[in-house]
């Protein structure tokens, strides 16, 4: 099957299925890049913003997650939040 960059990830319709995953991504990366980069108090804010949105998406999805994928996705934030306090000044 070819790639089709308009094709969901998972099917669904909530608010984010319309968005395209490359931009996802962008964003993303482009946030924690940004935070770790420029480090100090804007560094951590970005890393933040990152951090709230995947604690959004890990609350929204939280049921239909097996304990494996649950243990994961709170590894996930526990490094980000290791990360966004490393990039503060002190």
């Amino acid at each position: 099957m070819p790639y089709d960059p308009k094709r969901t990830l998972i099917p669904g319709s909530g608010p984010l299925a319309k968005v395209p995953p490359l931009l996802a991504f962008l964003l993303v990366a482009g946030l924690f890049a940004g935070g770790v980069l420029l480090r100090g108090v804007l560094g951590a804010s970005l890393l933040g913003v990152l951090l709230l949105g995947v604690l959004a998406l890990l609350a929204a999805t939280w049921r239909t997650l097996p304990p494996a994928a649950r243990v994961l996705r709170v590894l996930v934030v526990l490094v980000l939040v290791a990360v966004a306090i490393s990039v503060l000044p002190g």
